[in-house]
């Protein structure tokens, strides 16, 4: 793959779901079967021919730049350090988009998900395509929904159990409210916290914190944003201390 695709890796979070956890320590420098989340995360990129990563930072983040420099990984690690300002996941994004310049394609990766998706596999298709993003979708139960139309394009966003939406378009949201909350005929589909897109797709945007969510709904108006779903053997969001169990349950006997 060479350096056709950047590999981001979203790091700055607080991980105020893992509680006691990260009271010392970044969500990525929590350990899973002994190891550091951010160290899985970086070596299955590796794994999938990812040699250009770029690594946000806010809590503890001179933790990070420490563990990446004393680790000699087989890869080109860059930091965007929001440590001044936590950017959200929309808003590091486009902090870091001047670090995309070198590649056709970024992909972003959640540090607190790990699965077997063929990520390198999936860059190469996504490049062949000629789309502009591609959410890697899941049909899974979550409060929490992206709506597709029958082309797979986004069209919008749901909060299921506050009965809350967001559209692309302002004729979806005017439609819903003169014809209830079931006047949509969507695919609801939940964000695996993994996505492709191109490298310049969020170059316009003001550098400020603001939701990658909200970002992509803005740019589905001019833009083929969509839903790519996978069915990897496994996939965990270790963002709370009973996924991580279950994880490192998983990982000991398979």
């Amino acid at each position: 793959m060479k350096h056709d695709t950047t590999a981001m890796i979203l790091a700055a979070g607080l991980g105020t779901r893992l509680k006691a956890l990260t009271q010392d320590k970044p969500k990525a420098l929590v350990l899973l079967n002994g190891k550091p989340l951010l160290q899985h995360c970086i070596e299955n990129l590796i794994a999938n021919d990812f040699h250009r990563i770029v690594i946000n930072v806010h809590h503890f983040g001179e933790q990070i730049i420490d563990f990446v420099e004393q680790n000699k990984f087989d890869a080109y690690i860059q930091i965007s350090d929001e440590r001044d300002l936590l950017m959200d996941t929309g808003g590091g994004i486009v902090k870091a988009t001047p670090l995309f310049k070198n590649s056709k394609a970024v992909l972003v990766h959640n540090v607190d998900i790990i699965s077997n998706v063929n990520l390198g596999e999936m860059s190469q298709e996504f490049m062949a395509s000629g789309d502009d993003a591609w959410l890697l979708t899941q049909d899974r139960e979550t409060n929490r929904k992206l709506l597709f139309d029958d082309e797979n394009l986004l069209v919008g966003w749901m909060n299921k159990s506050e009965e809350r939406f967001k559209w692309v378009n302002d004729s979806q949201s005017a439609l819903r409210r003169a014809q209830g909350p079931q006047s949509y005929n969507y695919k609801e589909m939940a964000f695996s916290g993994l996505h492709f897109f191109r490298s310049d797709l969020f170059a316009g945007f003001e550098e400020k914190p603001q939701s990658v969510i909200d970002l992509y709904l803005k740019l589905a108006k001019n833009n083929r944003i969509l839903s790519k779903p996978i069915q990897p053997d496994y996939w965990f969001d270790l963002g709370k201390p009973e996924q991580l169990q279950a994880a490192e349950a998983y990982l000991n006997t398979h």
